[in-house]
């Protein structure tokens, strides 16, 4: 394995190992990741850097389990994801993995609290305990003051915020973050990464975070660039 790991503990949160994907596209195989090795230990935050169209977002749905690997081996809190069944890879997903977009995604005919609150509801939480962790949540982010309003009244900044919130209801242990200050001024965009740093270092959350932002990728842990298919430091 590469240098692209970390020693901060016995064993990572995240190991995924020798990450392959390929697509095939008129009649010819194009391959993507060609080997990945990548570890992230509890807390930390690793930034993930690359030119357009290098793959980025396809090794990132990989890590969160939302698409296979063509081979390779991924383990989470040291269970091996490539032995566990579709519902165990869902499950594993909805209360283990947090994400985040460019793209808030938030549903808009909902409010601020009922979008956080969603995920919980989809895995039937209980409802009262469900609100006031969202609450709480909302608070963090400063928007308590919002949580009434639907998407379309917020600023892009708030929504995106609102997005963060969202993703960790679930109380998650990792969070994949795809460009998540990309489609926000500087000023809105540097808000949400310090809530994400934050966060971090308040609930142990790993973070790995997509980003063309390089000021925003350099202040992070540790600074991995994916080119031609493989990942160095």
């Amino acid at each position: 394995m590469n240098n692209t790991g970390s020693d901060t503990q016995n064993f990572p949160l995240l190991l995924a190992a020798g990450i392959h994907k390929s697509f095939g596209h008129d009649g010819s195989v194009i391959e993507v990741l060609k080997g990945i090795d990548i570890s992230v230990a509890q807390g930390e935050m690793v930034a993930v850097v690359g030119a357009s169209g290098s793959g980025k977002t396809t090794l990132l749905q990989i890590l969160g389990t939302l698409d296979a690997p063509t081979s390779g081996t991924m383990e989470f809190d040291g269970h091996d994801l490539t032995k566990i069944s579709e519902a165990e890879l869902s499950s594993h997903r909805n209360t283990n993995v947090g994400f985040i977009f460019q793209f808030h995604h938030l549903l808009p005919e909902f409010t601020a609290l009922e979008n956080v609150m969603m995920p919980g509801l989809i895995q039937g939480m209980e409802k009262n305990t469900l609100e006031k962790n969202a609450r709480e949540l909302l608070g963090q982010v400063n928007l308590s003051h919002r949580e009434d309003h639907r998407s379309g009244e917020l600023s892009g900044g708030e929504q995106q915020r609102v997005a963060l919130a969202r993703a960790l209801i679930m109380q998650p242990a990792l969070l994949l973050a795809d460009e998540p200050t990309g489609n926000l001024d500087s000023k809105s965009g540097q808000m949400v990464f310090d809530l994400l740093q934050n966060m971090s270092r308040d609930m142990g959350l790993s973070v790995v975070m997509v980003t063309h932002n390089q000021p925003l990728a350099l202040s992070m842990d540790r600074l991995l660039t994916l080119k031609d298919g493989v990942l160095t430091s």
